[in-house]
């Protein structure tokens, strides 16, 4: 079997890991190509058109932390040209628990409203409709962290941690390794195609509860109170995504729980600086 695996980040690579292991022939495709990827802007469809077959296209590919018109050029219209350029190919492309803004704390599923307050929120869920018309799948995945990426632990381990007003708002995230497995059963396996399915761990933590059990386990002070950002990427949020339609078709995260990966993540973290500032990339 061949994957066309748009995009070679940190998930991607990691993607790509998992097909390999089982046999796959894996081509991944970045913007900027090099170390084994072809390079190609695929929001460009005369570029797309020249990508070679695949049994199967995972789109992973980031918007390099643009705004809408990125969101436009690398989901909508990327998703647009693979399908056209290859008719008939599933394809499964990685969206965001985003779509939910929900603020009231509940449990969000699959068929929970999806209404997005955000223009890029928006152009997820256009991106989606064109993965599901393919027969293929949608990902709608948590944040994710995994070895060298853990925004909160850097920031807990920084002092830059703030417990936003009460705290209760529920922290949503996915180990990146459980992510690239969840993607690699769906599509290995063919279950639940054209279908959503929400891949994110089995224990949303709220933000005070996951902060005090760090405090504890580290033997490190509570991080303060403040007012909560206004500015966050994907939006103020207060929800817990479930995982259970994932779970129900044999699907299992190895890290159930963002504590059960820190004594795992620790050590992948860069040192913190005299400043008190890490020097991790991201």
């Amino acid at each position: 079997m061949k994957l066309l695996l748009i995009g070679n980040g940190y998930l991607g690579q990691a993607i790509g890991r998992v097909f390999r292991e089982s046999g796959w022939q894996v081509q991944p495709v970045s913007l900027s190509g090099g170390e084994g990827c072809i390079a190609c802007d695929i929001g460009d469809r005369a570029a797309v058109a020249a990508l070679p077959g695949a049994d199967r296209i995972v789109h992973c590919a980031a918007s390099g932390r643009g705004g809408a018109d990125a969101y436009q050029r690398v989901y909508v219209e990327g998703c647009r040209h693979l399908s056209e350029v290859f008719p008939g190919v599933p394809l499964l492309f990685t969206s965001s628990s985003s779509v939910y803004a929900q603020v009231d704390g509940s449990i969000v599923t699959e068929d929970s409203p999806s209404e997005p307050d955000r223009e890029t929120g928006r152009l997820l869920l256009e991106a989606e409709k064109i993965a599901l018309d393919t027969g293929g799948w949608v990902a709608r995945l948590s944040g994710i962290y995994g070895p060298g990426r853990s925004v909160i632990l850097r920031k807990f381990l920084s002092g830059e941690a703030i417990i936003e007003e009460d705290g209760r708002r529920f922290l949503n995230q996915i180990h990146r390794d459980d992510a690239a497995r969840a993607i690699f059963h769906l599509m290995s396996s063919g279950i639940g195609m054209r279908e959503i399915f929400n891949v994110s761990d089995s224990n949303p933590l709220s933000q005070i509860s996951c902060y005090r059990e760090l405090s504890v386990r580290l033997r490190l002070p509570l991080p303060p109170t403040g007012p909560r950002d206004p500015n966050r990427k994907r939006g103020w949020t207060h929800k817990r995504v479930s995982n259970e339609k994932l779970c129900s078709t044999g699907w299992a995260p190895v890290y159930p729980s963002f504590l059960d990966a820190v004594p795992d993540l620790i050590p992948t973290l860069e040192p913190i600086d005299g400043s008190g500032a890490t020097t991790e990339e991201k």
